[in-house]
């Protein structure tokens, strides 16, 4: 039977050396909610590198992922506009530009009139396109495994539902005004 291990005998990691040096430093701040925040942050960089890894022999990068994964599971036939694209992706319209360019160089996605409105653009899978996400996807969905291996199903249930809670409550409360 597997037994958790309790927060004090948990291996000392980077986040609980800073909390220790800021409580020993700076006692009169309340340090505690950056052993979420910094693990979140810390997490989202050695996750992000993993991806990136696993991606690079795709000749894609994980930005160009979100893009073509988002074209993909859009459906048959594949096809978006840019303004569907920016809601979907976690880039910014200037930054999404330059993915869809660099894309489509790649013989990934091909421009198309919009078919309700002929001088609008929209953005579609080619074939080439299609092969690459679907096994792109693949290798990422096998690594993001392979990622929370260390954590049991009912953990990674649970860290899903905490995790989609505090992105919510994000969401709905901006960010405070220096």
């Amino acid at each position: 039977m597997k037994t958790r291990r309790n927060a004090s005998s948990a291996p000392r990691d980077r986040v609980t050396r800073l909390l220790e040096d800021w409580r020993r430093e700076r006692p009169d701040l309340d340090a505690q909610p950056m052993a979420v925040v910094g693990r979140i942050l810390a997490l989202g960089r050695a996750l992000e590198a993993r991806a990136n890894g696993v991606l690079r022999p795709f000749g894609i990068r994980y930005t160009d992922l979100d893009v073509l994964a988002t074209l993909r599971r859009s459906g048959k036939p594949f096809r978006l506009t840019p303004t569907q694209l920016c809601e979907s992706v976690l880039v910014t319209s200037g930054a999404m530009t330059v993915c869809l360019d660099r894309l489509e160089r790649a013989g990934l996605l091909e421009r198309q009139a919009a078919e309700a409105d002929r001088r609008r653009r929209a953005v579609a899978l080619t074939a080439r396109g299609l092969n690459l996400i679907d096994r792109a996807i693949a290798a990422r969905f096998k690594e993001a495994g392979e990622a929370l291996a260390s954590l049991g199903s009912g953990e990674r249930k649970d860290l899903a539902v905490l995790l989609a809670r505090l992105g919510r409550a994000l969401e709905e409360v901006p960010p405070p005004k220096p």
